[in-house]
């Protein structure tokens, strides 16, 4: 008796534990080459698939280059949702940068990243591209 009612309530906090999660369109964004000084802000969108509202406690980036804003409300089973990322294209040459997201998803930790190159000027940008 005693192993099956702890057996029920492993299976109910299991299942209480992992009621949310998103699934995002891409976990890595490419900026590719981008002009010195351009826009920076890229969007990553995402899906609710579980079945309770998922609320973004915090969002985190590697450096203050980058910057990620949450969404404030919760997103319900079904919805959509998007986090920008800003990063700083007045600092010449190649990034990668990791964004941490905290919530309360089955992953309580998801990261996503961004990469790309930032050149100085078109006549820099040609030659990149011929390499």
């Amino acid at each position: 008796m005693k192993t099956i009612l702890s057996f029920i309530a492993v299976c109910f906090i299991t299942l209480t534990v992992s009621a949310q999660e998103f699934k995002f369109e891409t976990e890595v964004i490419n900026y590719g080459k981008v002009a010195l000084g351009s826009e920076g802000k890229r969007v990553f969108e995402f899906t609710n698939v579980g079945e309770a509202p998922l609320i973004i406690k915090d969002i985190k980036s590697t450096c203050g280059c980058t910057v990620p804003s949450k969404p404030e409300k919760p997103i319900m089973p079904g919805e959509k949702g998007k986090i920008e990322v800003s990063y700083d294209t007045k600092r010449p040459g190649g990034f990668s940068k990791a964004i941490t997201i905290y919530s309360n998803a089955k992953q309580e930790r998801k990261m996503l990243k961004i990469k790309g190159y930032i050149v100085k000027d078109a006549k820099a940008k040609t030659e990149k591209s011929s390499m």
